[in-house]
């Protein structure tokens, strides 16, 4: 058990509903990692608790064959293969963008509020306070779907009708890419130096600086917007 402020947060029960009572409390509490390969629970609601579990390869098996099939879409309506690449290629680039963005916008949004903090611990704070937790290091694919929608329409707002599904096949694949690349930062031995260099850029923002370092794929954009952890140059990312 730990108290803050008064309020006693049980680690031993249920955790969702019990972390909004902190209030201000919860931004200190909830960057206070614990670390064990065993996840909290989250509901006493057995159905819910099993949507927030996730093994890591249900991302790959079931998003992959989705990503195919957009591309197809676009091979169907005569797209050239150097153009479809590159769609492909710039949908990669572009959520890339949007990884780094809803991580340090979203992901890290100071809450104090009780649905304002319960929110976020489902959303990112549960992660950062267990970092650890093999089940939940990849986004649920009930939410996935959900959200998908609306970008989905977007990209078609944005691109022509044979363009746009290759765009957004591209971005999914990102989107594959991230969530196996955070896996593997977290409960992978990688034996080489670019790998290492990234599990120990990703370590770092989880017990060193949490409001730095958001690029999970890459530092890329950090090094854009300036928010490199400090002592971190580019040889050593």
């Amino acid at each position: 058990m730990m108290v803050v402020q008064n309020f006693v947060v049980d680690l031993n029960k249920a955790l969702v509903f019990q972390v909004g009572h902190l209030g201000e409390a919860y931004e200190e509490w909830v960057h206070q990692p614990i670390v064990s390969k065993e996840g909290p629970r989250f509901f006493e609601n057995e159905i819910l608790e099993f949507l927030t579990r996730t093994v890591w390869w249900a991302i790959p098996v079931i998003w992959l064959p989705v990503v195919c099939w957009f591309i197809y879409k676009s091979i169907r309506m005569g797209l050239s293969c150097p153009h479809l690449a590159l769609l492909v290629v710039l949908g990669i680039f572009v959520w890339t963008l949007l990884e780094y963005s809803l991580h340090r916008f979203l992901f890290h949004i100071k809450t104090k509020t009780y649905w304002g903090n319960t929110l976020h611990y489902l959303l990112h704070g549960c992660h950062h306070k267990h970092p650890m937790d093999g089940l939940r290091l990849v986004f649920p694919p009930a939410a996935t779907a959900i959200l998908l929608m609306p970008f989905w329409n977007l990209v078609k707002l944005m691109a022509t009708t044979s363009t746009a599904p290759a765009l957004f096949g591209g971005g999914l694949l990102g989107y594959v890419m991230y969530d196996c690349t955070h896996y593997y930062l977290h409960h992978g031995q990688p034996r080489t130096e670019v790998p290492r260099n990234l599990k120990k850029y990703h370590l770092n923002h989880h017990f060193r600086i949490q409001d730095k370092g958001f690029g999970i794929t890459s530092s890329l954009w950090d090094k854009v917007f300036g928010t490199l952890p400090p002592k971190m140059d580019a040889k050593s990312m």
